[in-house]
């Protein structure tokens, strides 16, 4: 099924009918990908009066508990709020939802015992693009990616320059495939958060941080039309569920 959308003057022709997710589900089942020292998260029945309350055990429904930290176990999206003192929900700040999106594969850069993706790379990668956002997919892109425990490995990360280099260009929302855009363990200094989102200058109450995207290997680098959709969590962060869809032609 295609559909002709409008978008900033623009006319683009997508499929809805093929959607690309690129979201980590929570999957008790399953091994849970993983970071910031903290146990897996947890989907279980609740117990009332010593019941356990699951059609399984013999009542009418199922009612299930779910425990979990967006920025450890699940793909998620953060606001501002995730760095400052002040209290700033990603559901209130988040307006728009569909966004026009480059797709890049980059292969981080050996910096000083550290892996980085670099602002060299980035601008190779959008030239002289107008996006609204940028999707990035590291490689090497193993499916272990959905269930890697990341705590203490200093997975690669964003340098400063380049989180800079995607606000100067007018980079809104920025998705990629990692715990974070910052070094594991920076002394606190989280450089690319406070860069991308302009802290020490007009705030960019609108723009937005993905972290823990999947995005398969068939998956072309291009364009896309990102949908970018939320749970209605009043946070710095709510798990979200990214789709992309291939633009057909204008």
């Amino acid at each position: 099924m295609k559909a002709l959308i409008e978008y900033n003057s623009r006319k683009i022709l997508i499929n809805i009918s093929k959607p690309i997710d690129i979201s980590i589900a929570i999957d008790p089942k399953k091994r849970n990908v993983n970071a910031w020292y903290i146990g897996d998260p947890s989907i279980k029945p609740e117990v009332l009066d010593d019941e356990e309350i699951s059609v399984a055990s013999g009542t009418v429904v199922n009612f299930n508990t779910i425990s979990f930290n967006p920025h450890s176990h699940i793909t998620h999206t953060e606001c501002v709020g995730h760095i400052t003192k002040e209290v700033h929900s990603v559901n209130k700040n988040l307006k728009h939802y569909f966004h026009l999106a480059e797709l890049v594969t980059i292969a981080p850069l050996f910096h000083n015992g550290d892996f980085l993706i670099g602002v060299k790379q980035l601008k190779t990668a959008l030239r002289n693009k107008k996006r609204d956002a940028i999707v990035i997919r590291t490689i090497p892109n193993l499916e272990e990616k959905k269930s890697m425990q990341y705590s203490n490995t200093n997975p690669t990360y964003l340098s400063e320059k380049a989180a800079i280099y995607l606000r100067e260009k007018g980079i809104k929302h920025l998705l990629i495939d990692l715990p974070s855009v910052d070094k594991e363990k920076d002394g606190g200094r989280l450089l690319s958060h406070n860069a991308f989102w302009n802290t020490d200058g007009k705030v960019r109450m609108d723009a937005t941080i993905t972290e823990f995207i999947y995005v398969p290997n068939n998956v072309e680098d291009g364009e896309y039309l990102l949908n970018l959709m939320i749970a209605p969590f009043e946070n710095d962060a709510t798990p979200s569920k990214p789709i992309l869809y291939k633009i057909i032609k204008d």
